[in-house]
């Protein structure tokens, strides 16, 4: 993500670029661009279709009416113009002849300083009674620090913490009961971080102590911290109008024509 801001201080008109990437070790499955004014798309389809379980169609068997969509179905970049994209959505959510409304959109429920102070309090003192802090250091500047703590108890002793001032929290929020946390793992859980003179570099936890069905004896998630690339353009991208896209998409799902059951539709067409 590249922002003209700081993350923290950033809305959604001041990211100027993202990219994300979902891969398996046989390749990359979906890759997703924002760059400028448009959003850039290709994906393995066969290969998204087989991980879940409803395989793609391949683009020769598309009709001719799918166009452009065929390009997708090869792995192809596809660009569509961003703005247009979200006109396009919030007019699928209209009745037809419905026109947008004209009110402002009401501002994100946000924390006030006094309730931050006391979430801020709260975990504070949680951490420094539940959580057991290991330290390492290493060549380089390098020092690592381990977290670790029973996570049904540090869980619960949080939101135990949270629940005497919940209703300062923003409408909407709720807060889970004792009764939902009884089932969450009582291992200990334990989370390390690496820093490097002083930064954080990466996170890295083991989420099979979260689950006691993992098929897996370590199933690793690691979250790793460097210097930034600005996300840019791929180069031949296929540009597609949001409208155009409906119609691709809905072209490559009707039947080529004479495949209708018989007596699906009336002898005098559709009204």
């Amino acid at each position: 993500m590249e922002s003209k801001k700081p993350f923290d201080e950033s809305g959604e008109e001041d990211f100027v670029g993202m990219a994300m990437k979902v891969s398996v070790p046989e390749g990359d499955l979906v890759e997703y661009r924002l760059v400028g004014d448009y959003v850039y798309f290709r994906s393995d389809v066969e290969a998204l279709g087989e991980a879940m379980g409803a395989p793609m169609p391949s683009a020769g068997e598309l009709p001719p009416e799918a166009g452009a969509f065929k390009k997708i179905l090869e792995g192809e970049w596809i660009k569509v113009d961003y703005e247009a994209l979200e006109k396009a959505g919030e007019e699928m959510g209209r009745a037809p002849g419905e026109e947008a409304p004209e009110t402002e959109p009401s501002p994100e429920p946000t924390l006030d300083a006094k309730t931050q102070k006391k979430l801020l309090g709260a975990l504070r003192e949680v951490v420094a009674r539940d959580v057991e802090f290991t330290t390492a250091g290493g060549a380089d500047g390098t020092e690592r620090i381990s977290a670790t703590a029973p996570f049904r108890t540090l869980i619960t002793d949080l939101f135990d913490e949270i629940r005497p001032f919940s209703e300062e929290l923003p409408p909407g929020v709720e807060l889970p009961s004792a009764a939902d946390l009884k089932d969450a793992p009582a291992d200990k859980v334990t989370a390390d971080f690496t820093l490097r003179n002083g930064e954080l570099t990466e996170v890295y936890v083991d989420l099979a102590k979260l689950t006691e069905s993992a098929k897996a004896e370590k199933v690793g998630l690691g979250l790793k911290l460097s210097s930034g690339t600005s996300p840019t353009a791929p180069a031949g991208a296929t540009e597609l109008k949001p409208e155009e896209l409906t119609d691709a998409i809905a072209a490559a799902m009707m039947p080529e024509e004479g495949e209708f059951p018989e007596g699906e539709f009336p002898e005098d067409g559709l009204g």
